[in-house]
């Protein structure tokens, strides 16, 4: 349920399809008739204008406006290129439709039509130009309400980057599985509702596909949460260290308590000398070593992981910290002011050989990496050239692991933008770590919660509002729940 197809496998699937026996004419027919059903659920019967291009996604425009017709609303169809043009399957769709076919132009446009969007799909690979440019600009300054086909005419389904130009719509329909370009932005934001539609592509193809790219949902890390069961006590529920700094005190807290609160076990805070009464002055939960001790701490076979990083200050230090729990073999988050101690000399890092969770924002990612393009190209990236699994954080934060996973999350608000709400993050996946969740998917899972928090708490948000009901967040994630979650 939470793959994601890029345009390639997109076509590999529908080949598959075509070797079951399952033709492209029956798969054309099945996409069109989804597409009208789905107007027809939203819209009451009004003018449509069908704006077709050559490919398949016009063939479906085809189809829409026949099936439209015969339901009784009034459809024009208007094509962008002459008809012996048309290839394949395509022609047998046009030579089904029996109303008149219009060349595309500006006055298409005219009467304010409802715009069913078959120009292009996913697999569009150049900037629109010209003629069809100027018709989607002018579908856009006039507001028309606009259904897309696969995906926005003008979005790169990979990537989801605008190429020129796209149609904002109010709805998208795409076909068996979505792509990256759908979730991504700033194409995310041109595909008003999504909805999947099935064309009768078998599930098994996917089998032989193997997808990599997955949506951050419950269904992709579920059965891989280590739940509290009878047997269980703190040690085996996981110990984690949290690294504190001298002046900005209230970002380990926020680790600390989000780790507690995903399940961990214990969490101990290491802090300078100096400071220890004041972390020990707050929560009793919480244990509070110096950092004097912390290569003892992290010798210790009952410490799972580490987050180092969170209000900890810029230096030889905080590095330290972190290579000596990369080289004890302690899973480890790293964050904030430990990825930018890394930035003058990355390779240290990734030479450890071991498997850290980096959570860098776009400012830190570009301290450690050059790598250029949309969020999902980058993290993806840095995770194989570096080792260490890839939390980008904005709001298409993307997960990638250095195997070629990666998972794109789109629950986050925008209220996260805030200050402490990353340190929550990375003691969610602190937390996960140490109960024994591997790190793509205890960075999956964090970055879920974290954003469902965010969801529940909505406006007026701050960072320790997100702790406090993830409680009820776990309550409510059972079997029955998942796939309303998912949604």
């Amino acid at each position: 349920m939470s793959y994601l197809l890029c345009n390639t496998e997109m076509s590999i699937a529908e080949k598959l399809a075509v070797n079951m026996g399952i033709s492209n004419e029956v798969m054309m027919e099945a996409a069109g008739w989804q597409v009208a059903v789905a107007i027809r659920k939203r819209f009451k019967p009004r003018l449509v204008h069908v704006l077709c291009g050559p490919g398949n996604n016009g063939g479906d425009g085809f189809v829409v406006a026949r099936l439209l017709t015969s339901w009784g609303w009034a459809v024009r169809l208007f094509l962008l290129v002459q008809v012996d043009q048309l290839r394949n399957d395509v022609i047998i769709m046009a030579e089904r439709w029996c109303g008149s076919i219009l060349p595309l132009t500006i006055e298409s446009l005219n009467g304010n039509p409802l715009i069913v969007d078959a120009l292009f799909g996913s697999g569009l690979t150049r900037p629109l130009d010209g003629l069809v440019r100027g018709i989607i600009e002018e579908i856009n300054v006039r507001h028309l309400d606009v259904v897309s086909i696969d995906i926005p005419s003008g979005v790169n389904g990979n990537d989801g980057q605008v190429l020129g130009v796209s149609a904002r719509a109010c709805l998208t329909v795409t076909f068996f599985r979505p792509k990256p370009g759908h979730f991504l932005l700033p194409g995310r934001l041109f595909c008003g509702e999504l909805v999947i539609a099935n064309i009768g592509i078998p599930e098994i193809v996917l089998d032989t596909i193997a997808p990599k790219i997955f949506m951050n949902t419950p269904f992709l890390w579920y059965n891989k949460i280590k739940w509290p069961k009878p047997e269980d006590h703190k040690y085996n529920r996981g110990h984690l260290l949290v690294s504190g700094g001298a002046i900005l005190t209230g970002a380990a807290w926020l680790v600390a308590m989000a780790a507690r609160r995903v399940g961990a076990g214990l969490v101990t805070l290491v802090v300078p000398e100096e400071k220890t009464d004041v972390y020990r002055s707050n929560h009793s939960g919480i244990m509070v070593q110096s950092i004097s001790s912390w290569r003892q701490l992290i010798l210790d076979r009952r410490v799972k992981a580490t987050v180092i990083g969170p209000g900890l200050g810029v230096g030889c230090v905080t590095k330290n910290l972190v290579i000596d729990a990369l080289s004890a073999d302690k899973q480890c988050v790293i964050d904030a002011d430990a990825l930018t101690s890394f930035s003058d000399d990355p390779q240290v890092l990734w030479n450890l050989g071991k498997i850290p969770v980096l959570t860098p924002h776009d400012g830190e990612f570009v301290r450690l990496f050059s790598y250029q393009g949309d969020r999902l190209t980058r993290a993806s990236s840095a995770a194989a050239s570096s080792g260490a699994v890839i939390l980008l954080k904005g709001s298409d934060t993307v997960v990638a692991s250095p195997d070629g996973r990666a998972a794109i999350l789109v629950e986050a608000l925008p209220v996260l933008a805030s200050g402490g709400t990353g340190d929550v993050l990375s003691g969610l996946i602190g937390g996960l770590l140490a109960q024994g969740m591997s790190p793509f998917d205890a960075s999956c899972f964090g970055s879920w919660l974290h954003a469902r928090a965010s969801q529940i708490v909505g406006l007026g948000l701050i960072a320790e509002d997100l702790i406090n009901v993830i409680p009820t967040i776990l309550q409510n994630l059972t079997d029955e729940n998942i796939s309303l979650f998912s949604q």
